[in-house]
């Protein structure tokens, strides 16, 4: 239960290495950073998941287009190998499609082939949200353009919308998209962060946001200003390109933990 949850505290915890143990596995030595970093792969190679697991990925996310029970049984025996390093990686799935199709005994299969999670966009039907065993958290993709695009325009209809989300049971986290493109975090203006935390302070559930994969100086700090829970890293083709990739972002997050916690321990000077 609440597998996002402890997703998202680990990751703000160091963890000491361990040997091998009764079980035969190790553990490696983490050290805490600002947001959980899972690693997005929209197709598979064999040790993929493994190697990023390795490198200092928290999470696992895999793509599956809803009907094809064969390329789910695939994804398990990639989850496996992956749990095999690190047994309690929380790992989760992005549904393309046939959402309609989804009854208790898919999502009874999607828990039992070891997936904690779905993401489901605004458009699947609502009934998903309470649908299936409750081990299998939900997670709304939150198009977040289609909100800051009608804000900047002065239209604050698509914010009551979303602020509404709170209302509906079922959702453990929300993705929110910015559809960056080649854009990096660091090209994001004072409004357009202005508008976000609008966007952010409405919706009272954890968040993950997608990043690129060559983060700047630039970049980290506008992530450090955003209140996010997780980072969503795309995998490259290349195994040892992304391993790299996770590497430089993991230091990234740990140095924006180590600013934060040095200015909450700041105090404020007495006012005259």
């Amino acid at each position: 239960m609440a597998k996002l949850q402890d997703l998202f505290t680990q990751a703000r915890r160091a963890r000491s290495g361990s040997g091998m143990g009764f079980l035969g596995k190790s553990r490696a030595e983490s050290k805490a950073h600002a947001a959980a970093l899972v690693v997005e792969f929209p197709s598979v190679n064999a040790g993929s998941a493994e190697a990023a697991l390795k490198a200092g990925a928290d999470g696992l996310l895999f793509h599956w287009d809803g009907k094809d029970k064969e390329a789910l049984a695939t994804l398990k025996k990639e989850l496996d190998s992956a749990r095999a390093q690190q047994d309690d990686t929380v790992c989760g799935l992005i549904i393309g499609g046939n959402w309609e199709s989804l009854d208790t005994d898919a999502f009874t299969s999607i828990k039992d082939q070891g997936f904690n999670y779905i993401t489901l966009p605004l458009n699947a039907p609502a009934h998903l949200l309470a649908q299936g065993p409750k081990e299998v958290e939900k997670v709304v993709i939150l198009p977040s353009q289609s909100v800051l695009s009608p804000l900047r325009s002065g239209d604050i209809s698509p914010y009551f919308t979303i602020r509404n989300l709170s209302a509906l049971d079922g959702i453990a986290a929300i993705l929110l998209d910015f559809d960056l493109g080649d854009k990096q975090l660091g090209k994001l203006t004072i409004e357009d962060v202005l508008h976000y935390s609008t966007v952010r302070s409405s919706v009272q559930y954890p968040a993950f946001i997608r990043v690129n994969n060559n983060l700047n100086e630039a970049d980290a700090r506008t992530l450090k200003a955003l209140t996010i829970q997780g980072v969503i890293l795309t995998a490259d083709k290349s195994i040892e390109s992304t391993q790299e990739q996770i590497k430089s972002l993991r230091t990234v997050l740990e140095k924006i933990h180590e600013e934060k916690n040095d200015s909450t321990s700041l105090s404020l000077p007495p006012r005259p």
